[in-house]
Protein backbone atom coordinates (compact mmCIF):
# COMPACT_ATOMS: atom_id res chain seq x y z
CA UNK A 1 0.00 0.00 0.00
CA UNK A 2 1.75 3.41 -1.33
CA UNK A 3 0.98 6.52 0.99
CA UNK A 4 -0.80 8.91 -1.19
CA UNK A 5 0.75 12.16 -2.55
CA UNK A 6 -1.15 15.42 -2.29
CA UNK A 7 -0.20 18.85 -3.93
CA UNK A 8 -0.61 22.13 -2.39
CA UNK A 9 -3.65 23.56 -2.78
CA UNK A 10 -4.62 26.56 -5.30
CA UNK A 11 -2.57 24.98 -7.61
CA UNK A 12 1.00 26.92 -6.08
CA UNK A 13 3.49 24.72 -7.90
CA UNK A 14 5.83 23.01 -5.20
CA UNK A 15 7.07 19.88 -3.98
CA UNK A 16 4.97 16.97 -3.44
CA UNK A 17 4.04 16.88 0.39
CA UNK A 18 3.42 12.83 1.23
CA UNK A 19 0.65 12.30 3.78
CA UNK A 20 1.17 9.97 6.57
CA UNK A 21 -0.38 6.35 6.26
CA UNK A 22 -3.98 6.47 7.77
CA UNK A 23 -3.57 3.15 9.13
CA UNK A 24 -1.77 1.31 11.18
CA UNK A 25 -1.08 -2.04 8.94
CA UNK A 26 -0.13 1.24 6.08
CA UNK A 27 2.29 2.69 9.00
CA UNK A 28 3.95 -0.52 9.66
CA UNK A 29 4.48 -1.95 5.81
CA UNK A 30 5.66 1.80 5.07
CA UNK A 31 9.92 1.50 4.39
CA UNK A 32 10.20 4.78 6.06
CA UNK A 33 8.91 3.81 9.01
CA UNK A 34 10.35 0.03 9.08
CA UNK A 35 12.95 0.73 11.15
CA UNK A 36 10.76 2.72 14.17
CA UNK A 37 8.62 -0.32 13.45
CA UNK A 38 11.55 -3.22 14.02
CA UNK A 39 12.54 -1.54 17.17
CA UNK A 40 9.57 -1.33 19.17
CA UNK A 41 8.57 -4.41 18.43
CA UNK A 42 11.99 -6.03 18.84
CA UNK A 43 12.64 -4.02 22.34
CA UNK A 44 9.18 -5.12 23.45
CA UNK A 45 9.55 -8.85 22.25
CA UNK A 46 12.46 -8.70 24.39
CA UNK A 47 11.14 -6.96 27.15
CA UNK A 48 8.73 -9.52 27.74
CA UNK A 49 11.01 -12.51 27.20
CA UNK A 50 13.11 -11.31 29.94
CA UNK A 51 9.90 -10.48 31.97
CA UNK A 52 8.59 -13.88 31.77
CA UNK A 53 12.08 -15.76 31.83
CA UNK A 54 13.70 -14.00 34.45
CA UNK A 55 17.37 -13.16 33.26
CA UNK A 56 18.95 -16.55 33.22
CA UNK A 57 16.45 -18.03 31.30
CA UNK A 58 15.95 -14.66 29.10
CA UNK A 59 19.96 -15.10 28.03
CA UNK A 60 19.08 -18.71 27.50
CA UNK A 61 17.25 -17.67 24.85
CA UNK A 62 18.95 -14.78 23.58
CA UNK A 63 21.91 -16.83 22.71
CA UNK A 64 20.53 -19.04 19.93
CA UNK A 65 18.59 -16.13 18.59
CA UNK A 66 21.49 -13.79 18.33
CA UNK A 67 23.26 -16.78 16.38
CA UNK A 68 20.27 -16.99 13.80
CA UNK A 69 21.27 -13.43 13.11
CA UNK A 70 25.03 -13.82 13.06
CA UNK A 71 24.73 -16.97 11.00
CA UNK A 72 23.19 -14.14 7.79
CA UNK A 73 26.28 -12.68 7.56
CA UNK A 74 28.81 -14.65 8.16
CA UNK A 75 27.21 -17.23 6.45
CA UNK A 76 26.76 -15.13 3.53
CA UNK A 77 30.35 -14.29 3.36
CA UNK A 78 32.29 -17.32 1.86
CA UNK A 79 29.10 -18.09 -0.10
CA UNK A 80 30.01 -14.59 -1.98
CA UNK A 81 33.04 -15.56 -2.32
CA UNK A 82 32.70 -18.74 -4.21
CA UNK A 83 30.34 -16.90 -6.51
CA UNK A 84 32.13 -14.18 -7.15
CA UNK A 85 34.95 -16.44 -7.92
CA UNK A 86 32.61 -18.39 -10.00
CA UNK A 87 31.45 -15.77 -11.98
CA UNK A 88 34.58 -14.09 -12.55
CA UNK A 89 35.14 -16.89 -15.56
CA UNK A 90 31.40 -16.43 -17.29
CA UNK A 91 31.00 -12.73 -18.51
CA UNK A 92 27.19 -12.64 -17.40
CA UNK A 93 25.51 -9.84 -15.06
CA UNK A 94 25.36 -10.33 -11.59
CA UNK A 95 22.47 -12.27 -10.37
CA UNK A 96 19.93 -11.51 -7.79
CA UNK A 97 20.73 -13.99 -5.06
CA UNK A 98 24.37 -12.82 -4.92
CA UNK A 99 22.80 -8.89 -4.32
CA UNK A 100 20.77 -10.11 -1.87
CA UNK A 101 24.01 -12.29 -0.39
CA UNK A 102 25.87 -8.99 -0.74
CA UNK A 103 22.73 -7.02 1.60
CA UNK A 104 23.00 -9.61 4.15
CA UNK A 105 27.23 -8.62 5.11
CA UNK A 106 25.57 -5.13 6.07
CA UNK A 107 23.84 -6.91 9.15
CA UNK A 108 27.27 -7.37 10.42
CA UNK A 109 27.98 -4.52 12.24
CA UNK A 110 24.02 -5.26 13.60
CA UNK A 111 25.35 -8.74 14.76
CA UNK A 112 28.20 -6.76 16.38
CA UNK A 113 26.16 -4.49 18.38
CA UNK A 114 23.17 -7.12 19.45
CA UNK A 115 26.03 -9.44 20.37
CA UNK A 116 27.21 -7.12 23.52
CA UNK A 117 24.42 -8.65 25.53
CA UNK A 118 26.17 -11.87 25.50
CA UNK A 119 29.74 -10.65 26.62
CA UNK A 120 27.51 -8.89 29.78
CA UNK A 121 25.94 -12.31 30.57
CA UNK A 122 28.92 -14.80 30.29
CA UNK A 123 28.61 -16.53 33.64
CA UNK A 124 25.36 -17.07 33.05
CA UNK A 125 26.12 -18.56 29.52
CA UNK A 126 29.28 -20.28 30.23
CA UNK A 127 30.44 -23.14 32.77
CA UNK A 128 34.38 -21.33 32.18
CA UNK A 129 33.01 -18.00 33.24
CA UNK A 130 31.11 -19.18 36.55
CA UNK A 131 34.40 -20.93 37.63
CA UNK A 132 33.90 -24.05 36.70
CA UNK A 133 37.37 -26.66 36.41
CA UNK A 134 39.00 -26.70 32.90
CA UNK A 135 40.27 -29.80 31.08
CA UNK A 136 43.86 -28.53 30.65
CA UNK A 137 46.01 -26.06 31.79
CA UNK A 138 45.85 -24.60 28.00
CA UNK A 139 42.10 -24.49 28.65
CA UNK A 140 42.48 -23.00 31.62
CA UNK A 141 44.44 -19.61 30.00
CA UNK A 142 42.48 -20.15 26.62
CA UNK A 143 39.37 -19.27 28.32
CA UNK A 144 39.98 -16.54 30.51
CA UNK A 145 37.80 -13.02 30.35
CA UNK A 146 40.27 -10.48 28.91
CA UNK A 147 41.85 -13.62 26.04
CA UNK A 148 38.00 -14.25 25.04
CA UNK A 149 37.08 -10.53 24.86
CA UNK A 150 40.09 -9.67 22.61
CA UNK A 151 39.31 -12.82 20.03
CA UNK A 152 35.49 -11.62 19.64
CA UNK A 153 36.73 -8.35 19.00
CA UNK A 154 39.14 -8.88 16.74
CA UNK A 155 37.14 -11.88 14.97
CA UNK A 156 34.23 -8.97 14.16
CA UNK A 157 36.64 -6.59 13.19
CA UNK A 158 37.99 -8.62 10.44
CA UNK A 159 34.23 -10.02 9.98
CA UNK A 160 33.22 -6.55 9.26
CA UNK A 161 36.34 -5.38 7.26
CA UNK A 162 35.54 -8.76 4.76
CA UNK A 163 32.10 -7.53 4.66
CA UNK A 164 32.88 -4.37 3.46
CA UNK A 165 34.91 -5.41 1.28
CA UNK A 166 33.14 -8.36 -0.29
CA UNK A 167 29.51 -6.06 0.19
CA UNK A 168 30.76 -4.24 -2.75
CA UNK A 169 31.26 -5.16 -6.18
CA UNK A 170 34.46 -6.45 -7.58
CA UNK A 171 34.28 -4.28 -10.65
CA UNK A 172 34.17 -6.51 -14.09
CA UNK A 173 36.32 -9.50 -13.13
CA UNK A 174 35.62 -11.35 -16.21
CA UNK A 175 37.46 -8.57 -17.81
CA UNK A 176 40.72 -10.28 -16.75
CA UNK A 177 39.89 -14.23 -17.76
CA UNK A 178 38.96 -14.30 -13.67
CA UNK A 179 42.21 -13.28 -12.19
CA UNK A 180 41.10 -10.02 -10.68
CA UNK A 181 41.04 -10.35 -6.70
CA UNK A 182 41.98 -13.86 -6.27
CA UNK A 183 44.26 -12.86 -3.58
CA UNK A 184 41.43 -11.16 -1.90
CA UNK A 185 39.51 -14.47 -2.41
CA UNK A 186 42.03 -16.63 -1.08
CA UNK A 187 42.52 -13.62 2.11
CA UNK A 188 39.14 -13.61 3.29
CA UNK A 189 38.30 -17.50 2.95
CA UNK A 190 41.62 -18.15 4.74
CA UNK A 191 40.28 -15.08 7.54
CA UNK A 192 36.74 -16.14 7.40
CA UNK A 193 37.72 -19.93 8.44
CA UNK A 194 39.67 -19.01 10.94
CA UNK A 195 37.87 -16.62 13.24
CA UNK A 196 34.49 -18.63 12.12
CA UNK A 197 36.20 -21.51 13.74
CA UNK A 198 37.36 -19.64 16.84
CA UNK A 199 34.22 -18.01 17.43
CA UNK A 200 32.16 -21.50 17.19
CA UNK A 201 34.38 -22.79 19.89
CA UNK A 202 34.02 -19.64 22.12
CA UNK A 203 30.68 -18.82 21.41
CA UNK A 204 28.66 -22.07 20.44
CA UNK A 205 30.80 -25.18 21.90
CA UNK A 206 32.47 -23.38 24.94
CA UNK A 207 28.14 -23.62 26.87
CA UNK A 208 29.10 -27.34 27.11
CA UNK A 209 31.73 -26.91 29.39
CA UNK A 210 34.45 -29.88 29.05
CA UNK A 211 32.85 -30.88 25.23
CA UNK A 212 35.13 -29.90 22.25
CA UNK A 213 35.20 -31.58 18.86
CA UNK A 214 37.21 -30.74 16.31
CA UNK A 215 34.43 -30.62 13.40
CA UNK A 216 32.33 -28.34 15.15
CA UNK A 217 34.04 -25.18 13.39
CA UNK A 218 33.57 -26.37 10.10
CA UNK A 219 30.18 -27.97 10.80
CA UNK A 220 28.95 -24.48 12.33
CA UNK A 221 30.05 -22.59 9.60
CA UNK A 222 28.49 -25.07 7.00
CA UNK A 223 24.92 -24.53 8.64
CA UNK A 224 25.30 -20.75 8.98
CA UNK A 225 26.20 -20.98 5.15
CA UNK A 226 22.80 -22.82 4.49
CA UNK A 227 21.23 -20.79 6.73
CA UNK A 228 21.77 -17.35 4.86
CA UNK A 229 21.83 -19.18 1.60
CA UNK A 230 18.28 -20.25 2.10
CA UNK A 231 17.13 -16.89 3.25
CA UNK A 232 18.82 -14.95 0.36
CA UNK A 233 17.15 -17.64 -1.63
CA UNK A 234 13.46 -17.00 -0.37
CA UNK A 235 14.14 -12.79 -0.74
CA UNK A 236 15.65 -12.46 -3.51
CA UNK A 237 13.56 -11.51 -7.02
CA UNK A 238 13.39 -13.63 -9.96
CA UNK A 239 16.41 -12.86 -12.28
CA UNK A 240 15.29 -10.94 -15.43
CA UNK A 241 17.15 -10.80 -19.22
CA UNK A 242 20.96 -12.36 -19.74
CA UNK A 243 20.95 -13.59 -15.55
CA UNK A 244 17.58 -15.46 -16.23
CA UNK A 245 19.37 -18.18 -17.34
CA UNK A 246 20.90 -19.14 -14.56
CA UNK A 247 17.62 -20.10 -12.39
CA UNK A 248 19.14 -23.18 -10.75
CA UNK A 249 19.86 -21.58 -7.11
CA UNK A 250 18.81 -24.98 -5.63
CA UNK A 251 21.93 -26.80 -6.61
CA UNK A 252 24.30 -24.92 -4.10
CA UNK A 253 21.80 -25.11 -1.41
CA UNK A 254 21.84 -28.80 -1.75
CA UNK A 255 24.93 -29.29 -1.53
CA UNK A 256 25.72 -26.90 1.44
CA UNK A 257 22.86 -29.40 3.33
CA UNK A 258 24.73 -32.91 2.37
CA UNK A 259 28.19 -31.23 3.86
CA UNK A 260 26.31 -30.40 6.83
CA UNK A 261 24.70 -33.27 7.16
CA UNK A 262 27.49 -35.40 6.90
CA UNK A 263 29.78 -33.61 9.13
CA UNK A 264 26.96 -34.20 11.51
CA UNK A 265 26.91 -38.11 10.76
CA UNK A 266 30.65 -38.82 10.72
CA UNK A 267 30.77 -36.77 14.09
CA UNK A 268 27.99 -38.41 15.75
CA UNK A 269 29.19 -41.84 14.84
CA UNK A 270 32.82 -40.96 16.28
CA UNK A 271 31.52 -39.47 19.48
CA UNK A 272 28.30 -41.00 20.33
CA UNK A 273 29.23 -44.71 21.28
CA UNK A 274 31.66 -43.56 24.15
CA UNK A 275 30.33 -43.93 26.70
CA UNK A 276 30.83 -41.96 29.98
CA UNK A 277 32.64 -39.20 28.83
CA UNK A 278 31.82 -35.70 28.14
CA UNK A 279 30.57 -36.55 23.99
CA UNK A 280 28.02 -38.93 25.71
CA UNK A 281 26.32 -36.55 27.36
CA UNK A 282 26.49 -33.99 25.14
CA UNK A 283 24.63 -35.98 22.88
CA UNK A 284 22.50 -37.46 25.51
CA UNK A 285 20.90 -33.89 26.35
CA UNK A 286 19.67 -33.96 22.78
CA UNK A 287 18.45 -37.32 22.55
CA UNK A 288 15.10 -36.51 23.95
CA UNK A 289 11.99 -37.01 21.38
CA UNK A 290 12.24 -33.34 19.93
CA UNK A 291 15.85 -33.65 19.52
CA UNK A 292 15.31 -37.00 17.28
CA UNK A 293 12.14 -35.70 15.69
CA UNK A 294 14.39 -32.13 14.61
CA UNK A 295 16.94 -34.58 13.23
CA UNK A 296 14.47 -36.92 11.19
CA UNK A 297 13.36 -33.33 9.75
CA UNK A 298 16.44 -32.18 8.88
CA UNK A 299 17.31 -35.26 7.32
CA UNK A 300 14.22 -35.30 5.34
CA UNK A 301 14.95 -31.70 4.17
CA UNK A 302 18.32 -32.79 3.18
CA UNK A 303 16.91 -35.51 0.73
CA UNK A 304 14.66 -33.25 -0.49
CA UNK A 305 16.98 -30.20 -1.64
CA UNK A 306 18.99 -33.52 -3.47
CA UNK A 307 15.98 -34.84 -4.99
CA UNK A 308 14.58 -31.91 -6.28
CA UNK A 309 18.03 -30.74 -7.89
CA UNK A 310 16.79 -33.57 -11.06
CA UNK A 311 14.27 -30.94 -11.94
CA UNK A 312 15.11 -27.47 -10.24
CA UNK A 313 12.80 -24.79 -10.55
CA UNK A 314 12.01 -21.31 -8.36
CA UNK A 315 8.69 -22.64 -6.37
CA UNK A 316 10.78 -25.84 -5.43
CA UNK A 317 13.90 -23.97 -4.31
CA UNK A 318 11.92 -21.77 -2.33
CA UNK A 319 9.88 -24.54 -0.64
CA UNK A 320 13.72 -26.10 0.63
CA UNK A 321 14.98 -22.86 1.41
CA UNK A 322 11.89 -22.18 3.76
CA UNK A 323 12.23 -25.65 5.08
CA UNK A 324 16.01 -25.51 5.58
CA UNK A 325 15.78 -22.00 6.99
CA UNK A 326 13.75 -23.61 9.67
CA UNK A 327 16.17 -26.64 10.34
CA UNK A 328 19.16 -24.62 10.46
CA UNK A 329 17.29 -22.11 13.20
CA UNK A 330 16.26 -24.98 15.33
CA UNK A 331 20.19 -26.69 15.07
CA UNK A 332 21.30 -23.75 16.51
CA UNK A 333 18.90 -24.06 19.64
CA UNK A 334 19.78 -27.45 19.50
CA UNK A 335 23.35 -26.89 19.91
CA UNK A 336 23.64 -24.49 22.49
CA UNK A 337 20.13 -24.55 24.82
CA UNK A 338 20.27 -28.44 26.05
CA UNK A 339 23.81 -27.69 27.95
CA UNK A 340 21.90 -24.83 29.47
CA UNK A 341 18.50 -26.29 30.07
CA UNK A 342 19.35 -29.86 30.44
CA UNK A 343 17.38 -31.07 27.41
CA UNK A 344 16.48 -29.55 24.17
CA UNK A 345 12.84 -27.79 24.21
CA UNK A 346 11.66 -25.02 22.49
CA UNK A 347 10.18 -22.32 24.96
CA UNK A 348 7.65 -19.11 24.55
CA UNK A 349 10.47 -16.99 25.90
CA UNK A 350 12.48 -18.48 22.39
CA UNK A 351 10.00 -17.03 20.33
CA UNK A 352 9.88 -13.96 22.23
CA UNK A 353 13.44 -13.85 21.87
CA UNK A 354 14.21 -14.29 18.24
CA UNK A 355 11.09 -12.08 17.64
CA UNK A 356 12.99 -9.86 19.69
CA UNK A 357 16.67 -10.30 18.17
CA UNK A 358 14.82 -10.09 14.57
CA UNK A 359 12.71 -6.77 15.41
CA UNK A 360 16.30 -4.82 16.61
CA UNK A 361 18.32 -6.16 13.58
CA UNK A 362 15.45 -4.75 11.53
CA UNK A 363 15.52 -1.44 12.93
CA UNK A 364 19.56 -0.95 13.32
CA UNK A 365 20.19 -1.86 9.66
CA UNK A 366 20.16 1.48 8.36
CA UNK A 367 22.41 2.78 10.55
CA UNK A 368 24.75 -0.26 9.90
CA UNK A 369 24.97 0.95 6.55
CA UNK A 370 26.81 3.89 7.04
CA UNK A 371 29.85 1.28 7.78
CA UNK A 372 28.99 0.84 3.77
CA UNK A 373 29.49 3.81 1.52
CA UNK A 374 29.12 3.93 -1.49
CA UNK A 375 27.17 0.26 -2.01
CA UNK A 376 24.47 -0.08 -4.70
CA UNK A 377 22.60 -3.29 -3.01
CA UNK A 378 19.01 -3.43 -4.27
CA UNK A 379 19.77 -0.40 -6.77
CA UNK A 380 20.16 -0.06 -10.17
CA UNK A 381 23.88 -0.03 -11.27
CA UNK A 382 24.84 3.83 -12.36
CA UNK A 383 25.77 4.19 -16.03
CA UNK A 384 25.91 7.19 -18.84
CA UNK A 385 23.87 10.05 -17.65
CA UNK A 386 20.68 10.78 -19.51
CA UNK A 387 20.49 13.50 -22.33
CA UNK A 388 18.93 16.51 -20.75
CA UNK A 389 15.69 17.00 -22.07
Amino acid sequence: MSPEVHRPPGGVRGRAVTALPRTARAFALDPRRRATVGLGIGAAALLLAFLLGGWRNGMISYLPAWLCLLALPAGALPVVIMVERADAWRPQPETALLETLRWLLTLMPVAALLGLPILFALPVLYPWAAGAPQSSPLAAIWFTTPFVLARVALAFTVWIALAIVFARRGGEPWGKAGRIDDGRAVLGLGLHILFGSLMAGDLVMAVSGRFQSSLSGLLLMAGWSSLALSAAILVAPPDVGPSRRRLDRLTPLAILLAIWAAMHLVQAFILRPTALTEAAAWYGARGNAQGRALALVAGAVVLLAAANTLKPGEYRARLVAALALVVQMLALAWFVTPSLRGTFALTLVDALAFVGVAGLAIGLQPLARRFFPGLLIGEAPSGPAPPPS
